[in-house]
């Protein structure tokens, strides 16, 4: 056997044309993180199928792709147990595998390269990787969003201040608040089920950039990984990373929902509203005022959710103006993604656990109800009714609200006297109509907050997440490992 003078170093899938050894400096930023490892499951399924199109193109023989599929399975199934360590040569997940591929199996290991790139293999590794990961982040969201229906279902007669600005606004159910919170999850949820559904497409095949001459059936090569589809066009597919800007914005816009959940949270447990109370297996306390229960998982989330915004605003200005093809700035793809994909797995159960175990004070909230005059709108809404254009009837209030103000009086407490000093037009039987039940009951619409409307939203949220629409089939593919089937 010939050996060439230059050979391809070990660890990296380059390297005869060097003369030099590569420096210090260039093998420490060209090195991927160990965190990228975490794709390995990913890159081997890759393998695996593309061992399975050598062999249709008769570079591989049935018993040698047969050797290579037995041995990818050992490698995998020793990762996962722990058997097995990233060697310290290793380049990347890429370089690793084909490494001990070579190890165990000997030059066979060294065929598998044939027709393919890294270009489409990081490509594939992670848009596989995001593929299967969004099959465990849904169930993650449906449980959060499950937690607030639970509670909203318990309390849609329950009065509770609606606010806006975080001023005292109208009375609401406290179901039709926690609903709110439930809806902006179910479109979170259907983002990610969009999201699978626009890029389930392999970029396989496309080796390099220009297609592979040797790999040319990307459409089975699609089959055996589970996708819906092969790629149109070989440039782009290993070149764009739209998938990877989307997947950080539904997660950035999911981490925005959870946030604005968070602060709601810290408001209700807060001693100005007592509205709930924390479990205490849900929240921590201080380490120098010993009464203090905070609530540090509605804060952690809430703080979180800056950081994956940070991440998606980074790698789409990573993406800025890159030329043709592939350029290795799209390293970055994976950290963002990983990092973002981790946060939500921390804070999505955290969440639904803080939300699904605190008490609701449901008799603080109704006391607090008719806080800072909510029922004044029902004052404008009767004398429209009657026949006072709204302009006025808003005018007529706003005095009426100013004149309750000054003599410390609430709405409820105006006298026949104390009316005659405002405006005729506001009479004691409207004064005497004022009551939040019948406030709610008025909202017949819709989506709004009378708890008949409530609990048929609720109901309606409980059939959505039970429906084929909220969820993602198993990813299915003779490549892909048991272990790797969502």
């Amino acid at each position: 056997m010939t050996s060439s003078k230059h050979e391809t170093r070990e660890g990296t899938l380059w390297g005869a044309r060097f003369s030099a050894q590569p420096s210090d400096a260039l093998t420490t930023i060209s090195r991927s993180p160990d965190l990228y490892f975490e794709l390995l499951p990913q890159d081997i399924a890759g393998s695996r199928a593309h061992a399975l199109e050598l062999e249709r193109q008769d570079l591989l023989t049935s018993e040698e792709c047969q050797r290579l599929i037995k041995t990818l399975d050992e490698i995998e199934s020793d990762w996962q147990a722990g058997l097995l360590e990233r060697d310290e040569s290793s380049e990347d997940v890429h370089g690793f595998l084909e490494q001990e591929l070579i190890r165990r199996v000997g030059t066979v290991g060294g065929k598998i390269r044939a027709g393919r790139s890294r270009n489409d293999q990081t490509a594939n590794d992670l848009r596989l990787f995001m593929r299967q990961k969004v099959r465990s982040l849904i169930p993650l969201c449906r449980d959060l969003a499950i937690s607030l229906i639970q509670h909203a279902e318990q309390h849609a007669e329950s009065h509770a201040l609606g606010f806006t600005h975080l001023q005292a606004a109208q009375p609401i159910t406290f179901g039709h608040q926690l609903l709110s919170h439930a809806q902006a999850i179910k479109r979170d949820i259907r983002r990610f089920v969009n999201w699978d559904i626009e890029h389930a497409t392999s970029p396989l095949g496309a080796a390099a950039l220009a297609g592979s001459a040797i790999a040319t059936n990307p459409e089975l090569i699609a089959q055996d990984l589970g996708y819906e589809r092969s790629y149109d066009n070989s440039i782009d597919a290993v070149a764009s990373r739209d998938h990877v800007a989307e997947f950080l914005f539904a997660s950035s816009q999911l981490m925005i929902s959870i946030s604005r959940l968070a602060e709601e949270q810290i408001y209700w447990a807060s001693p100005h509203l007592r509205w709930v109370e924390l479990h205490d297996s849900h929240a921590t306390g201080s380490s120098i005022m010993p009464q203090k229960k905070n609530p540090d998982i509605a804060e952690l989330s809430r703080g979180k959710a800056g950081t994956v915004m940070g991440l998606l605003s980074g790698f789409m200005a990573t993406q800025k103006a890159l030329p043709t093809a592939y350029n290795r700035d799209l390293f970055e793809d994976k950290s963002a993604l990983l990092h973002a994909i981790h946060t939500l797995e921390l804070v999505l159960p955290a969440m639904a656990g803080s939300i699904r175990t605190m008490q609701i004070n449901e008799d603080v909230m109704k006391e607090q109800a008719t806080m800072a005059h909510s029922l004044a709108t029902d004052i404008a809404d009767m004398l429209a009714l009657s026949g006072v254009p709204f302009r006025e009837a808003h005018e007529i209030v706003g005095e009426t609200v100013s004149y309750c103000d000054k003599h410390a009086l609430e709405l409820t407490e105006l006298t026949s006297e104390h009316l005659s000093e405002v405006d005729s037009r506001v009479t004691l039987e409207l004064i005497e109509a004022l009551d939040v039940r019948k406030s709610l009951d008025k909202r017949t619409g819709k989506g709004s907050t009378k708890p008949s409307r409530v609990v048929e939203q609720a109901e309606a949220l409980r059939d959505y997440l039970d429906s084929p629409s909220a969820t993602l089939t198993p990813l299915k593919g003779r490549a892909l490992a048991p272990s790797q089937n969502s």
